[in-house]
């Protein structure tokens, strides 16, 4: 069987005309010469080059459709009756509300999380509601790549930026309902770094912490954007971006002038950082006032995975987060959503034994964060027991978007007094209808019936994510998250056996 989806697609609404279908190239098994249907084939013989990525980019969100052949489900989750880890052993301390789910991180400024969870780096959709959301649930989340594209108030000069007002709006739909708990964490990528974003987001915008992007399971490249025309090529060059062809060549306006010349495609820069490039780029931010870094790793080959590590280490990083393929994104290429990247649970194997590695050496490492296709309580528990204390977290960002997005929803249809049938049981009003409201009250008080439901959706998912996971610790008798370990996981397949044996 093959374990690629088909030339059918949910992002660019593609699809096959037959039900009988080629495993090894995904067409039609007999293509026909008056097919009406528009499979990944037709669409790019129309479109072209653009069908390298999703045309459907916009208001929604993209992940893998391939079926992995190996992944968290492959394990059950144990159970025990006997003891009490992180309690004491009678009715009243060992009990599912006592299971302790803080934790701490930082090699030089300490940051606590009231989860064991992060919202990865994110900057479209309802972006406002998903930063408040992660401030209300305690948790750190970190705002996506070259997010100065998104200003239409952005300055630069000499190929610096020196002003970006969307920047302190972001960091405040956090700030403001911050509560000691977690950060947000801007991420740069070569282009955002070459033109000064970290200066100007710690300086003038009080940013304490940055994300390094090295790459994403959905997105081990940099993104390739089709630019409509020679005047949005010609500000895109002169906003330091690789644009091609170069649109201030002569040959190119001639070819303009002539009506023969190719699109226009801005490049984003592949990261060339490496051991120098750190030791100095991080000293300059660092007194500038930047408190926390962190970085953004995928699935790339194992050497690579030790070498960031060891840089992290060698830096004093606080966080690297570890994207494995069957996640996704807002915009990346099709076949790289599907083809690229070590699946979650296997890249998580392989990090556990390098960190194994690294320790055993001496070195001091950062938190770990994995990421890639979580949406449940289940899978986090699954996760933090395989990492048996060398994970720190685990990251949520479509399935804490996906709150948001829903929350919000169906929180104007409340307001307009058309309340979802679904709800129509619980009342009337978002009082009654948001069901974990009375917990964020008991935070903030009686304010947080004005938050944004949103915002009070990413707050609720979340804190069922938590609740979730105090039953599987209670379970297992360990009322604190760092007592999870390989042991409180029941390997259903062969492949599974073999990675608990190896870690």
């Amino acid at each position: 069987m093959s374990y690629s989806p088909s030339l059918s697609s949910g992002y660019q609404w593609t699809r096959n005309n037959s039900k009988y279908i080629m495993a090894s190239s995904g067409m039609c098994s007999m293509c026909t010469e008056d097919c009406k249907s528009v499979c990944e084939l037709g669409l790019a013989a129309v479109l072209g080059k653009r069908t390298v990525y999703p045309t459907t980019t916009g208001a929604n969100q993209i992940a893998s459709e391939k079926v992995y052949p190996f992944d968290y489900s492959h394990f059950n989750i144990n159970g025990r009756v006997f003891g009490a880890q992180g309690a004491a052993p009678t009715y009243e301390d060992a009990e599912i509300y006592n299971v302790k789910l803080g934790v701490e991180y930082g090699t030089i400024n300490p940051v606590k999380m009231a989860l064991p969870v992060i919202l990865p780096a994110l900057i479209k959709l309802d972006w406002h509601d998903y930063f408040s959301g992660a401030a209300m649930a305690g948790v750190t989340c970190m705002v996506g790549e070259d997010s100065k594209s998104k200003d239409p108030n952005l300055r630069m000069e000499k190929g610096k930026v020196v002003d970006f007002p969307l920047m302190g709006e972001i960091l405040d739909c956090f700030r403001k309902y911050y509560r000691g708990y977690g950060q947000i964490v801007p991420q740069c990528n070569v282009d955002d770094d070459m033109v000064g974003v970290p200066e100007i987001a710690i300086t003038k915008y009080g940013a304490e912490a940055l994300e390094f992007k090295f790459g994403q399971s959905a997105k081990g490249t940099q993104p390739v954007n089709r630019l409509k025309d020679l005047k949005e090529a010609q500000a895109k060059a002169k906003m330091g971006s690789i644009v091609r062809p170069d649109p201030f060549a002569q040959e190119t306006l001639d070819a303009h002038e002539k009506g023969v010349c190719p699109n226009f495609y801005m490049y984003g820069r592949l990261p060339q950082w490496d051991e120098e490039f750190f030791a100095k780029r991080l000293a300059e931010l660092r007194r500038l006032g930047l408190k926390n870094v962190y970085f953004k790793m995928a699935g790339f080959d194992p050497s690579d995975i030790e070498r960031v590590l060891r840089i992290a280490s060698a830096n004093k990083v606080d966080m690297v987060t570890f994207d494995g393929a069957g996640g996704g994104s807002g915009y990346s290429p099709c076949k790289m959503i599907n083809e690229w990247c070590l699946p979650t649970v296997s890249l998580e194997g392989k990090l556990v034994e390098i960190v194994g590695k690294l320790e055993a050496e001496g070195c001091q490492l950062p938190a770990i964060i994995i990421t890639g296709g979580f949406a449940s309580e289940d899978g986090v528990f699954k996760a933090l027991a395989m990492g048996s204390g060398k994970v720190t977290g685990v990251g949520l960002c479509r399935a804490s978007m996906a709150a948001a997005m829903s929350a919000d929803n169906i929180g104007k249809a409340i307001k307009a007094g058309n309340v979802p049938d679904r709800f129509k049981d619980y009342g009337t009003t978002i009082n009654d209808i948001f069901g974990d409201l009375p917990d964020l009250c008991a935070i903030y008080g009686t304010e947080a019936r004005d938050f944004a439901p949103g915002a009070i959706g990413v707050f609720s998912y979340l804190n069922k994510i938590g609740f979730g996971l105090q039953h599987f610790g209670a379970l297992n008798r360990k009322f604190d998250i760092k007592y999870f370990d390989k042991t409180d996981l029941i390997p259903l397949t062969p492949e599974a056996r073999d990675l608990i044996a190896r870690i």
